[in-house]
């Protein structure tokens, strides 16, 4: 039996027309968005202070091919949030099916999160994961509002990716690998 989450259909008024929507509770929010499978980045900038700064997001897109874009989210609250704030460059960091310590170990909130990390730095001053399936080397080019996370959008400077490794993903709230079927 599948199950639902509670939708409460108590009408709220989101602007001056007074729509009506239903009032959708966070935590089932969390769990419906929990059903569309993602790659796994870590995202890498360095702070003012020349702090490296490294964290594990699915919240990754590609945006544009002309220029090339891609976006991730931050949620406001997060340590590293001024940094990546100040920070004029970022690097996303493509995990492979074999890296899933490396998320693990990015995914806690303060730490050792360097410790016996194997990384090189890259061209624009941000450290690069080695061996990760893909890394972009990118620039900030727009920031916006994203409720209680901040969208960044980076132009892609420079990148590298090895072709024959699986994707690390995430769905429902766990790690797993892809099965590929072969053509």
């Amino acid at each position: 039996m599948n199950e639902q989450a509670a939708v409460s259909r108590t009408p709220v008024s989101h602007d001056e027309n007074h729509v009506s929507r239903e009032t959708i509770r966070p935590e089932d929010f969390r769990r419906a968005v929990g059903s569309f499978a993602t790659g796994v980045t870590i995202i890498t900038t360095t702070a003012p202070n020349g702090e490296p700064i490294g964290l594990t997001a699915n919240s990754f897109s590609s945006v544009s091919l002309d220029p090339p874009l891609v976006l991730f989210s931050l949620a406001r609250k997060l340590h590293s949030y001024p940094a990546f704030e100040k920070s004029k460059h970022f690097s996303i960091n493509v995990l492979h099916d074999g890296q899933l310590f490396l998320a693990k170990q990015f995914a806690v909130a303060l730490g050792e999160k360097w410790k016996d990390v194997e990384f090189e730095m890259g061209e624009f001053g941000c450290r690069l994961i080695s061996q990760a399936a893909a890394t972009l080397e990118c620039e900030k080019y727009a920031s916006y509002d994203g409720g209680d996370h901040i969208i960044y959008v980076g132009r892609v400077l420079k990148m590298k990716a090895d072709w024959d490794c699986g994707p690390l993903v995430f769905w429902r709230g766990k790690f797993g690998k892809v099965a590929l079927e072969k053509a």
